[in-house]
C-alpha cells in the first residue's frame, strides 16, 4: 500500500529518492573521466545503468514511501538533462556521433529555458513533465550506450550502432516534439490565463 504524500513531506529534502537523485548526479563527471579519460567505456557503460535504475528507484520508492519532494521534483530531470548532455558530449568529443547532432539537444532546452519568464507572468515556474518528453529521454538514455558500446567492431558493436542510431533519431524526434509541445501549451497559458499581480 503506498503511503500518501501530505504538505510537510513535500518539503522534505533528507529523503531515500533525492540521496539516489544526488547519486546519479555524482556519476556524471565520473561517466565523462571514464569516456574522455582512459576510454573505459565498459565501465562509462556501468555508471549509465547504475544511473538507469537509480532513476527507476528514486521514483517507485517516491511513491511507494510517500516521500515525495519539491527537490526530488527538481533533481529528478536534472538530472537526467545532465547526463543526455555529459553522454553526447562525451560521444561527440569521440567523434562517434557528429557535433550537430550533440547541439540539437542543448538547443531544445534552451528554447524551453528561455519560456520560463513567460510562465512567471502568470504564476507558473515549469509545466508538468507529460509522457511524450518521458518517452523522449527514455529512448535517449538507450541510444547513447548503445552508440558507445557500438565503437568497436565485431558484430555485437554493429548491432548496437543500428539499435543506437535508431533509439537515437526517434528520440531526437520526439525530444524537439515535446519542446515544441511546450512552447504551445506556453502560447495557450498566456492567451487563457490573466497576469499574476505584482507584490
Amino acid at each position: 500500500m503506498t503511503a500518501a504524500p501530505n504538505a510537510s513531506s513535500a518539503e522534505r529534502v533528507l529523503t531515500i529518492p533525492n540521496a539516489l537523485s544526488v547519486l546519479r548526479l555524482l556519476g556524471v563527471p565520473l561517466f565523462l573521466w571514464l569516456v574522455l579519460g582512459p576510454e573505459a567505456d565498459v565501465l562509462a557503460l556501468v555508471v549509465l545503468v547504475i544511473s538507469g535504475v537509480t532513476d527507476y528507484l528514486d521514483g517507485y520508492l517516491a511513491r511507494r514511501l510517500g516521500q515525495t519532494s519539491k527537490v526530488g521534483a527538481l533533481l529528478d530531470p536534472i538530472a537526467d538533462r545532465m547526463y543526455i548532455l555529459a553522454v553526447v558530449f562525451g560521444l561527440a568529443m569521440r567523434d562517434i556521433i557528429p557535433w550537430w547532432l550533440a547541439l540539437l539537444l542543448p538547443l531544445r532546452d534552451v528554447m524551453l529555458f528561455s519560456l520560463v519568464p513567460f510562465l512567471r507572468t502568470r504564476g507558473y515556474s515549469s509545466l508538468p513533465v507529460h509522457f511524450l518528453g518521458k518517452a523522449a529521454t527514455a529512448g535517449l538514455l538507450y541510444a547513447f550506450p548503445l552508440l558507445l558500446l557500438g565503437d568497436d567492431t565485431g558484430t555485437v558493436a554493429g548491432l548496437a550502432r543500428v539499435f543506437g542510431w535508431a533509439f537515437a533519431i526517434w528520440g531526437v524526434a520526439l525530444y524537439w516534439w515535446a519542446g515544441l509541445l511546450y512552447v504551445w501549451q506556453v502560447r495557450r497559458l498566456m492567451a487563457t490565463v490573466p497576469p499574476v499581480k505584482a507584490r
